[in-house]
């Protein structure tokens, strides 16, 4: 497939950004529901934590496996596979009668999103119409996907009947929509296959790792990564309660859309800043994670909703630059057949940022009680930010002396390359793969 042919229309690209919302749209649709599930079947908020924690575990497991596979069979076949395991997720979900099959819809659904989201957003990358769309999209994804799950999920609760079926059936048609179009798309990673066995078995072994010219970049995003989605973890995982318990808004859309404002303004943010250069816009969208996390704590210690609201859209703006500096500062630099490895691994770092913490907390809120738990949240998403800050001035430190010494003349430039290839050569080795220095 040549470039040429890939960019002779954007509309691909545009499917592909809508079909990971879309997935992202089913992952986030339960929550509204789950008060319902409670209500039917009487279980209790250990048991609803350990329902968020067997999703996590498969899309963990999955990301770990087979998040790269798309590199080597292409792209096609992983989202064809993918999709059609999350149809049958919905399907799962709207027979549900139970935890039993609660948890099977669940897991079924994280093996389904694991095995695809490495692979929609190399997809995503490979048909960009340029960088900054590309990085635009892939960042904007997660918070319209989120968002539109959880507002449509809380309007189908409060206003339609049975919308613990009629929600999934209606996500399973719009996945087989989507089934469909993926046939139509252009393969645009070519199927290299596999050497042997042992190439089979190293690649599907469970890890996270990225080539050695990617590996200086990705590092210094981790921290990013794991600050903005530990606050979507804390905005899935307690802010439902929050805004039912303590700001008291019962009604279930107005609590959903309350929900949504940080998904929304982060998916705005993305579109937004998607021509500033990457460096300026992680650090604005670090400062705004700050402002914005204390801003909501804010909120909810005073009981205020304006307030929680306003610290909500502000944090939105955080996560919505922020995390799309990373993904623009990866995408300039990893190599086009790499592309399925390292976002599955983006994803790894994420999610691990996004479901520890509210698996955490979901079991700490029973002992040490809601606000108690929010604020210990709240606490340790700052200092993420704060690392992450700390990380990105350091970077950008290095890479100031790095310029200066590259002014200075030819044979200082000439010594750092000779340091940077005996390094190489030496096998420098991190935790998620070679890196050099």
């Amino acid at each position: 497939m040549t470039s040429a042919r890939l960019s002779a229309s954007t509309a691909p690209f545009w499917c592909v950004s809508a079909i990971t919302a879309l997935v992202l749209f089913a992952s986030a649709a339960p929550s509204p529901i789950y008060p319902l599930y409670q209500q039917l079947w009487g279980f209790s908020s250990f048991t609803l934590t350990l329902i968020f924690a067997v999703y996590v575990i498969a899309l963990l497991t999955m990301l770990l496996t087979v998040g790269s596979i798309s590199d080597h069979v292409g792209r096609r076949p992983v989202l064809l596979a993918g999709i059609s395991v999350l149809i049958l997720a919905m399907v799962a979900f709207a027979l549900a009668d139970g935890v039993a099959t609660l948890m099977v819809a669940r897991v079924v659904q994280g093996i389904a999103t694991g095995a695809i989201l490495g692979a929609l957003s190399a997809t995503m990358l490979d048909l960009q119409p340029d960088e900054q769309t590309g990085a635009m999209a892939n960042g904007a994804a997660p918070g319209v996907g989120l968002s539109s799950g959880v507002i449509v999920a809380g309007i189908f609760v409060e206003y339609v009947p049975d919308p613990r079926v009629i929600i999934y059936v209606l996500t399973g048609v719009a996945l087989a929509a989507a089934l469909v179009v993926v046939l139509w798309l252009p393969e645009t990673s070519p199927r290299v296959g596999f050497d042997d066995r042992r190439h089979v078995v190293s690649t599907i072994a469970p890890r996270a790792s990225v080539p050695s010219v990617v590996a200086p970049v990705f590092f210094a995003g981790v921290p990013v990564m794991l600050a903005t989605w530990s606050l979507g973890g804390m905005q899935l995982s307690l802010g439902s309660s929050v805004v039912a318990r303590i700001l008291g808004i019962t009604n279930h859309a107005a609590a959903g859309a309350a929900l949504a404002v940080f998904f929304v303004v982060a998916a705005i943010a993305a579109v937004a800043s998607s021509s500033m250069d990457p460096e300026p816009k992680r650090a604005v969208g670090l400062v705004a994670l700050f402002v914005g996390v204390l801003t909501t704590l804010t909120g909810a210690l005073s009981a205020s909703t304006p307030v929680y609201l306003i610290g909500s859209g502000i944090a939105g703006i955080g996560f919505g630059t922020a995390f799309v500096a990373v993904v623009a500062l990866l995408g300039a630099v990893t190599p086009a057949d790499e592309r399925g490895r390292v976002f599955a691994a983006v994803f790894v770092g994420s999610y691990l940022g996004f479901s520890i913490p509210a698996v955490v907390a979901g079991a700490s809120t029973g002992h040490f009680g809601l606000r108690t738990t929010y604020i210990g949240y709240s606490i340790y998403v700052i200092a993420l930010v704060v690392l992450a800050g700390i990380s990105a001035a350091l970077v950008a430190r290095r890479a100031r002396r790095t310029s200066l010494h590259r002014d200075d003349g030819d044979e200082i430039v000439e010594a750092d390359e000779v340091i940077g290839v005996a390094s190489v050569e030496a096998g420098v080795v991190s935790v998620c793969g070679s890196r050099d220095e």
